[in-house]
């Protein structure tokens, strides 16, 4: 905003520009929902790793050390869910 940009961050923008798959609202099993959440949090971190990339392709360092903050704590979160799912 600072520099003249514009935040879109309303729910509505949010939901219609999202490319994660929206969520089955008809689950009910908990293994289920572990197993919907973490392919959405991989989907997540594909597009924080391409962020991250771009961010590099630009010298951003500031940038690629905020998301690789995100991506390390989105990731260990995966890997719990997906160690649920080994079970």
């Amino acid at each position: 905003m600072t520099l003249g940009g514009k935040a879109f961050g309303t729910v509505r923008h949010v939901a219609q520009t999202s490319r994660i798959k929206e969520y089955p609202q008809e689950t009910t099993r908990d293994l289920e929902h572990v197993k919907l959440l973490a392919e959405r949090f991989e989907s997540y971190l594909a597009e924080l790793r391409a962020s991250r990339s771009a961010a590099e392709s630009q010298a951003d360092t500031d940038t690629v050390d905020l998301f690789t903050t995100v991506i390390t704590e989105f990731e260990k979160n995966a890997w719990f869910l997906r160690a649920s799912l080994e079970t």
